[in-house]
């Protein structure tokens, strides 16, 4: 069903890893988030990395391990992974992600992310005196992104989990080429 790997992207906050877990468990395939990668090979946070060194060497971290992952994955066992909100951010992820992946942008508006992370200290991006005009201003700037790099748009608004892994395995399925005909067969019509 999936051919080397289906990539989730969006917003942070957007359902990625969470929707990306039991995705992987129902394709029974394994889940890579590529946040997680990175923080394990800093020794710290995100959050930490950012404030300490910066946005720009943490895109470049980013980019090492998505050419990484998605290198690795397009050439053994199919996986999915959760991307960070920002890596369409740069063309070079965008490229390897849509050429190397089934690429699937949980698409969540500023409102509804809000209402889900409100609470939520971990994210740096997140942390301003306004986080919904935040959350306003990353969408209009990475929603083209995003729709550019992914194969299908999903939104999620309020459906459950179970709801969106099976809009996105629907999604796999229909994708899948149909087979070629047997031998001297005709191809259906």
């Amino acid at each position: 069903m999936v051919s080397c790997c289906c990539a989730l992207i969006g917003l942070p906050g957007s359902g990625k890893s969470t929707v990306g877990r039991q995705l992987a468990r129902r394709l029974k395939i394994g889940f890579v988030d590529s946040d997680q990668v990175i923080e394990r090979r800093l020794g710290c946070s995100i959050r930490e990395f950012f404030e300490h060194v910066g946005e720009e060497r943490f895109r470049d971290l980013e980019q090492q391990v998505l050419d990484e992952l998605t290198r690795t994955s397009a050439s053994s066992e199919p996986c999915v992974l959760s991307t960070g909100g920002g890596a369409v951010l740069r063309a070079a992820n965008r490229t390897v992600l849509h050429q190397r992946c089934t690429v699937v942008y949980l698409r969540s508006s500023p409102e509804e992310i809000f209402r889900r992370l409100r609470h939520d200290k971990s994210r740096p991006l997140l942390q301003v005196a306004d986080p919904l005009a935040r959350l306003r201003d990353l969408h209009a700037q990475r929603d083209p992104l995003y729709r550019e790099t992914a194969h299908f748009v999903i939104e999620t608004g309020r459906p459950s989990v179970a709801t969106l892994v099976n809009m996105i395995v629907m999604q796999l399925e229909l994708a899948v080429p149909p087979a070629a005909p047997a031998e001297g067969g005709a191809a259906p019509t």
